[in-house]
């Protein structure tokens, strides 16, 4: 049984949303067990309050919060994160660097890992802060999956859509408004499933 760990932190439900399509796509394959979690926050509540993501976060409010030692018991772990200025927030920064211990014992060199995000804009550094998660998930020895362009909804020019051959992203406009579309939905499952089936493989 391939065990794949999602781990998300979503302000406003985006990412939440991807972290729910790519754990469809890891369910789609035989023989793996898929968990979701969240990062903890660091944003104060008045803040969350008067930004309006109090509010948004009440539907993953149910999700538990990843603790650094539980990625010891995963096969492969996927990591969504919001971009702010072109890097990972700084909710998914703290988990990160909190895994000191585990990188010092090497316990998590070949596990299979990968990474998905949302931009408020379309050009807002989905990619760069996607290749910069990388180098981290590099540092901790980790083999890192991207999405393949066997995934045609990549050259999908037919509207405006996220989607990387770095890992899934959307966009959320400047006010949130705009929602994951079907074709990034599409590319997030894709890349649940292409880990899913990359972590079997390595790990039968």
């Amino acid at each position: 049984m391939a065990k794949v760990q999602i781990i998300f932190y979503s302000m406003y439900g985006h990412v939440y949303k991807l972290a729910q399509a790519v754990a469809d796509g890891v369910r789609q394959v035989s023989d793996t067990e898929v968990s979701l979690y969240q990062v903890a926050e660091l944003v104060p509540d008045e803040i969350l309050e008067k930004s309006g993501a109090k509010e948004t976060r009440k539907a993953f409010a149910d999700v538990p919060v990843a603790k650094p030692e539980q990625l010891t018991d995963a096969d492969a772990i996927i990591f969504g994160t919001p971009t702010r200025f072109g890097n990972m927030c700084a909710q998914m920064r703290n988990f990160l660097d909190q895994t000191g211990k585990l990188w010092m014992e090497g316990s998590l060199v070949g596990k299979v890992s990968s990474a998905f995000t949302s931009t408020a804009s379309q050009h807002g550094g989905q990619e760069t802060t996607l290749t910069s998660f990388h180098s981290t998930l590099f540092h901790l020895g980790m083999i890192v999956v991207g999405v393949p362009y066997s995934e045609q909804r990549l050259l999908n020019m037919d509207e405006i859509t996220g989607g990387t051959p770095y890992g899934a992203s959307t966009m959320a406009d400047g006010d949130g408004s705009r929602q994951p579309t079907e074709n990034e939905l599409a590319i997030a499952r894709f890349q649940g499933k292409h880990v899913a089936q990359t972590t079997k493989k390595l790990f039968q």
